[in-house]
């Protein structure tokens, strides 16, 4: 049951986003995203004219006539949103949390995929997969799919990739395209990565705070709480060695992460919680139909 706050925010996030997808994003999305491509659809016998690269051999042999498969254009798209809700996404050293801006740009994505008659569907997730909504069209389920997000209270703090990743894998078994909304502080999840982009077309958005790329220079001694542990431990920022420190730590898991996506191939997307995000977004999706056009 909505809150009467949940209903206000969906409210006016949708006239936001409504506003974004058609004044910021238009075109961009479709460019991109044209339908699954061909997909097989039967087998039926062969008829003068027919393309003999398209003969089924083992049906052919099993009947003694010759039959070719039949392909068809899948003209619609099947979107996963599928968000981070662990821990660390509470953080929010600017005005909002990596929670608030990832629904915000779950919001776009869904709205962009109904407006091209596409479906959509949510996926939250922590250490296990917390909420499904299998992908259906339709303003109706797109605010569902937002409400539902906004609304959400995690079960973990912690994050595993892999439940998340494995769980569309096996769910999804058309192909799909998978935003995937994190900020990624996990290991152990590059081969379920690797498994689901073979199928799937994947698109990391790496959603972070400011205080996860720069480490402020103050003469304090402040608590530093692990928002996934739940540990708790005073660091002294006034501490030039410390900062470089912690500075070092970030810096060589920045780049383990670009690492990775580089061996995937996959074309990571940056959002930071204190800038605009949207110039991120349609600057992924004009490079992509860049590359697209090029091919």
């Amino acid at each position: 049951m909505l809150t009467r706050e949940i209903a206000r925010q969906v409210r006016l996030l949708e006239i936001v986003v409504r506003r974004l997808v058609t004044d910021q994003l238009a075109g961009q999305y479709e460019s991109v995203f044209k339908g699954q491509g061909i997909e097989f659809d039967e087998v039926r016998a062969y008829q003068t004219g027919d393309d003999v690269r398209l003969v089924d051999w083992k049906v052919t042999a099993r009947s003694g006539d010759l039959h070719i498969k039949r392909f068809v254009e899948e003209r619609e798209l099947t979107v996963i949103v599928a968000v981070d809700v662990s821990g660390s996404f509470d953080l929010g050293t600017a005005s909002r949390s990596k929670r608030a801006v990832a629904a915000e740009v779950a919001a776009v994505l869904a709205f962009s995929a109904i407006r091209n008659n596409d479906r959509v569907g949510l996926l939250m997730f922590s250490e296990d997969v917390e909420h499904y909504i299998p992908p259906r069209k339709g303003r109706r389920h797109v605010l569902r799919v937002i409400s539902d997000v906004l609304s959400h209270r995690s079960r973990s703090r912690g994050t595993r990739l892999s439940a998340a990743l494995e769980f569309v894998r096996h769910v999804q078994r058309r192909r799909a395209v998978v935003f995937l909304l994190s900020d990624f502080l996990d290991d152990g999840f590059e081969q379920p990565l690797r498994l689901l982009r073979m199928k799937h077309d994947v698109i990391p958005i790496l959603m972070q705070d400011p205080f996860e790329l720069e480490v402020p220079a103050i003469d304090a001694v402040v608590p530093m709480r692990d928002l996934e542990t739940g540990e708790t431990t005073l660091v002294d920022l006034g501490d030039r060695r410390t900062r470089e420190a912690l500075a070092e730590q970030r810096r060589r898991r920045g780049e383990d992460l670009d690492a990775l996506f580089r061996r995937l191939k996959l074309d990571l997307v940056r959002v930071r919680t204190d800038q605009p995000w949207v110039p991120e977004i349609a600057g992924w999706f004009r490079r992509r139909a860049a590359r697209s056009r090029g091919r």
